[in-house]
């Protein structure tokens, strides 16, 4: 079998697909390739409405399925054809989907990805690997974050325990002890970029803060920054997951309403950014000797976010994981590329440690393209 597979990756912040072209023939995987495509401006609106209440949702949700389908079908085809690989060249291709709706908790907990693999499968005459996250559920886990067995796999060090920080629109770590005996953990701290691209897109018009340079114009409300970190999520043990459901734009709205003081457009856009660093820095500080921290995802091009950052963790080195071999942008989009080399090899995708799930369990559905 091929040892070449392809990733891909959609967050919460449903601005596209990263698609990532791997090698996994040696120990460390080789990144040939990483691309994001955009989503269609339409797509994308439709996507976000899905994430709440709404008319006519099955229908909705029916349709965006198989488009979701179709954009990320495309990039793997637009990808492949860059690097003059044929499609029988891939062993197979590991999709996440696109979340609409993650509610973990309780006995009728669940988590619902769109972006059927069947027709990605058809579309590209590649094998499919999806729906990764619902039989952690079923195994009464938070089906999140499952990037950490990934982390686990190439990141170790043997002499320094790690954090890889995944700054997506939600944020979560995965804690690497140097002891390999130590089991490792993983969980979401809570908004990444999703409040603060929510606060840009209604003030400025735009998908997000590019480099925190609005967000650098104002300065932080400590007073407004303690309300907001009074939100209980912070304060669950792990494993835990969240995600638009709870950090929304609505969210904030109603912490402004009741908060006594103006803050100008733009302090609310640094204290948003703080919200983020110090909700990170507070659960990384709890664990025992973080030496380095290796930051990915669209959070790392954030300057004033990762200027932020520098200054709540100051006892740990912090890096993008661009010193580890991996470009931020590809990490989530190589690690399903993983989960779908780990699944044709019989490999448990998931940590209980992380999830919370009552076993290991190879994670994932075969979506054949034949």
């Amino acid at each position: 079998m091929s040892n070449l597979y392809v990733g891909l990756m959609s967050g919460t912040s449903m601005d596209g697909v990263d698609v990532a072209l791997v090698d996994f023939s040696k120990i460390k995987p080789t990144i040939i390739d990483c691309q994001t495509y955009d989503y269609p401006p339409e797509l994308a609106r439709t996507l976000n409405s899905l994430c709440a209440n709404s008319d006519n949702e099955v229908v909705t949700m029916g349709h965006a399925d198989r488009e979701v389908a179709r954009v990320f079908a495309s990039a793997v085809n637009d990808i492949l054809l860059k690097n003059e690989i044929s499609a029988s060249k891939i062993a197979a291709i590991g999709s996440h989907g696109q979340t609409i709706r993650h509610h973990p908790t309780g006995d009728d907990g669940f988590t619902l990805q769109i972006g059927d693999p069947n027709s990605i499968a058809i579309l590209t005459g590649i094998d499919v690997i999806a729906d990764f996250r619902r039989k952690d559920i079923a195994l009464g886990g938070q089906g999140a974050p499952l990037t950490p067995a990934f982390h686990q796999a190439v990141f170790r060090h043997s002499h320094h325990s790690r954090v890889i920080l995944n700054i997506g629109g939600i944020a979560n770590i995965t804690y690497i002890p140097s002891d390999a005996k130590q089991s490792v953990l993983g969980f979401d701290t809570g908004p990444g970029n999703t409040l603060m691209d929510a606060w840009c897109q209604k003030h400025l018009n735009k998908a997000y803060d590019a480099n925190g340079a609005w967000a650098a114009q104002g300065s932080h409300d400590s007073q407004l920054l303690q309300q907001l970190l009074k939100e209980p999520f912070f304060g669950l043990p792990a494993p835990k997951s969240t995600g638009r459901e709870l950090f929304h734009l609505q969210w904030l709205e109603k912490h402004l309403i009741d908060f006594p003081n103006e803050v100008s457009k733009e302090s609310v856009q640094a204290t948003l950014s703080m919200l983020t660093a110090c909700s990170i820095a507070q659960q990384i500080n709890q664990l025992d000797g973080v030496e380095e921290v290796f930051v990915c995802g669209g959070g790392a091009k954030n300057d004033f976010l990762m200027e932020c950052l520098e200054n709540e963790l100051v006892e740990c080195d912090l890096h993008t994981t661009d010193m580890l071999g991996i470009s931020p942008d590809s990490v989530e989009a190589v690690a399903f590329a993983w989960l779908a080399y780990a699944f044709n090899q019989d490999m448990p995708g998931n940590l209980p440690s992380v999830t919370g799930a009552s076993r290991p369990a190879v994670l994932g559905g075969y979506f054949p393209a034949g």
